[in-house]
Parts: structure tokens; sequence; C-alpha cells
């Protein structure tokens, strides 16, 4: 079978990586990749916002399964359009991306089934936000209502910073922003929740913690994404139950009251406080770099599950996991998250201990004249599995030490609440 993955980030190259071990798959496509899927794959340039040109040359490649990486695509409603060539495409429609395409649908679906949330305000105008940050409590969140790749999110200590985020997502930071919202602040511990679904039926994907600020101790700018670690040391039997029952449930059938159903990975970031899950956001599709975290640990062929969930047959898959510790930490660009060179030579990839249990997925690369160069503020995800957190992480700081890369940082607490 041959395979098109749409993307070219940490998140594809993993896929990519771990579905080329199925013996069901025997040719892969990128579009457009990256130097580590150009390695494994055939990346092919293309414009991800001209779906015509891509339903054309999937056809053209007579590929059987279009998997849909990033959110814009899914946002603006790819599947729909590829599906009305009878083509196999995971990822959800254009409906049900909205959960993650406007916060302000996904809280309103909060509010009409009781889905346990932050509270929130909706504002159009800075003149309203400012009357009402007048007299608020800080701190509190501040969100633009539209995608923002991770970063659209500001927690504002006091008044003069809450002002600077307003005026930054009104002033078109993000895209267009007719709206914004404020959150009060919940005090507890953030935890992402994956499950996987065929519309029908829908199985848990893995717990992780993400590390967004930029800076060690959570200070600074928020990312894409720093590093991660699966599983969270929040889950329990008990939380699981709470976060499908309370949170998953009501939002699925919240997406069949207004007719359509939920196909694909749904990503649930979530606050515990005292035990109990706060929805904070979803994702429609795999974290970033959570993927990069989780999927190493998956012993199941991850082309037949994708498969099930084209096929309304996931109920009919076991899927298994290696029973592992695993940790990712993202080498950034110098000047991640704001400026950043571009074009900049990697060399002693060589050098790298690259095994079953340690990994190397590429984001912001390319493969020029056979040499590899950063182009983007994420560059390369090292993952490590171990029985422990400690042993995972100490092997990744080892790798990166062997790159001994100038240009690059990356943050040295990585899964500092679960490594004594």
């Amino acid at each position: 079978m041959k395979v098109g993955i749409i993307g070219s980030g940490g998140r594809e190259h993993s896929i990519c990586q771990i579905i080329k071990k199925s013996n069901k798959v025997e040719k892969i496509y990128c579009f457009p990749g990256n130097a580590g899927t150009a390695q494994i794959a055939e990346n092919i340039n293309i414009d991800l916002e001209n779906f015509e040109n891509i339903k054309n040359l999937i056809i053209n490649k007579e590929i059987d399964l279009v998997i849909v990486g990033p959110e814009k695509p899914l946002v603006e409603g790819i599947v729909d359009y590829l599906r009305r060539f009878k083509i196999k495409v995971f990822g959800p429609n254009k409906i049900a991306s909205q959960l993650e395409g406007s916060k302000i649908f996904t809280k309103q679906i909060c509010e009409k089934f009781n889905i346990p949330t932050a509270k929130f305000g909706i504002f159009k105008n800075i003149d309203d936000v400012k009357k009402f940050l007048k007299k608020t409590n800080f701190p509190i969140v501040i969100k633009a209502d539209n995608l923002a790749s991770g970063k659209g999110v500001y927690i504002c200590e006091e008044f003069n910073e809450a002002i600077n985020a307003v005026e930054e997502i009104f002033t078109g930071k993000f895209g267009k922003a007719e709206n914004l919202l404020i959150e009060e602040f919940l005090k507890g511990e953030e935890m992402s929740f994956f499950t996987i679904h065929d519309g029908r039926h829908f199985k848990i994907f893995g717990t992780a913690q993400d590390h967004k600020r930029v800076l060690e101790g959570d200070r600074g700018k928020n990312t894409g994404g720093m590093g991660a670690y699966s599983p969270s040391r929040l889950i329990s039997d008990e939380l699981e139950k709470k976060i499908l029952n309370k949170i998953i449930k009501p939002t699925l059938q919240a997406l069949s009251e207004i007719g359509t159903e939920y196909q694909g990975f749904l990503y649930t970031g979530l606050m515990i406080v005292n035990n109990e899950p706060y929805l904070i956001e979803y994702n429609v599709r795999m974290g970033d770099p959570e993927c990069q975290t989780i999927l190493p640990n998956l012993k199941t062929d991850l082309y037949e599950i994708f498969i099930a969930c084209c096929e309304h047959s996931l109920d009919k898959i076991k899927i298994e996991w290696l029973n592992k510790k695993s940790l990712c930490i993202v080498l950034c660009s110098k000047g991640y998250p704001e400026k950043i060179k571009k074009n900049v030579e990697i060399s002693n990839l060589d050098n790298l201990k690259l095994d079953k249990s340690n990994f190397l997925f590429h984001a912001g690369t390319k493969l020029e004249n056979k040499k590899i160069y950063a182009i983007g503020g994420r560059v390369f995800n090292f993952v490590s599995l171990s029985d422990d957190f400690a042993s995972a992480k100490k092997n990744i700081i080892n790798n990166i030490s062997a790159l001994d890369w100038s240009e690059g940082f990356y943050r040295k607490d990585i899964g500092y609440k679960v490594i004594k």
C-alpha cells in the first residue's frame, strides 16, 4: 500500500518512521516533509493550501491512504474535499475541526453540555477588554480565538501585560481576529490526554506532559512545545474515567447533535485541579512533540490502526504498547520563538547513537545536496525509551552533546516533575 503524509514537522516524521515498520506499507510520500522524512520516504514540495493540486497528486501516485498531520488544512476542510473524490483520509472533517479552529466554538459546547472548564468571557474589541481588565483579578488567561500554532495563549500577571496581549491578538499577530477569549486562571497541573476515533468508536491513545514555555522553570514565552514525557505522572484509573465521562463523551455527543462525527486523533489539553479534570483546549490532531514521545512506545501496526479508523472498525483492533517511559527534548534554533537564523548547516549527525530505544525526529530541517540545514525554530526532537525517565533523559543529553550544534539550545529541565 502507498501512504501520503501531509505536513513537515516532528509529528509527521515520527508518523512516517513508525508507519514504515508496517509490512503492508510499500511506499510513503510526504507533502512537503523534511530532511528526516527525505531519508525514508519521497518528499514532494507542494502548496498545502491548494487542495486540487494535492488531490491530483494523490490520484496520480495511486496513494491508498492519506494522513493529515497539521491543524490548518484540517480546519480549512481538506478531509471533506478529498473524501469527495473517494480518497481514504485519516483526520476529522471541517465541522469537527472547529474544536481547535475556534476556541469559542469549544467553550460554547462546554457551556451547553456542562463540561468542566475555566470560566470565560468573549470580547470583540479592545475597549470592552480594557473595561473588563480594570476590574478583574489577576492572573488571567487571554487566548486568540483562531489557530495560533500553540502560541496564542497568554498568562497575564498584571494589567499592562494583558493589554499587550490583547493588542497583539487584535492587530493580527495570529491572523485576522474578530474575537478573543479571556479565562480565569486555573491553578493545577497540565496533562495531555489522547484518544483516537473512527466516527463510531474510540480508544485511549496515551497521555503526556508537555513543556510549553521556552525557558527553564516554565518561564518565558509560549512555544509549540519544548519537550514532553509520557505517560503523565497524574493519570490513574479514577482520573481516566472522569476525563472520559465528563469531557470526551459529552463532546462527541455535542458533535453528534450538530450532525457530524469525529474521526482521527483528538488531543485533550487538561488542567488537573485536586484530581478533577478541566478542559483547557482541544487539538484535532496529535500534539507536537507529544506524538514523537508517544508513538515509539506503540507495538500495534500504526497503518492498521489508521485504516480501521477510516473503515469504522477501530473496535476490532487491540492497541498494545511497550511498558516503557518515554522522554522527548526539542532542540531549537537560537532565538526561538522569536527571530531565528535560517539555512544553518548541521553536521555531526553520524555521531548520534540511534537504535530501537533512541530516536531522532526532524522538524524544521531540509536536505539539500546531501547536506542538512536548519530552517525552522524547532529543529530536532530527541526521544528515548527506558525503564525510568532519568535514564531516558541521560541518553538524550548524550546524543545532544554528540551533535554539538552551537546554533541550537534546549530546555535542560524537561521532565523535572518526574526526575529527582
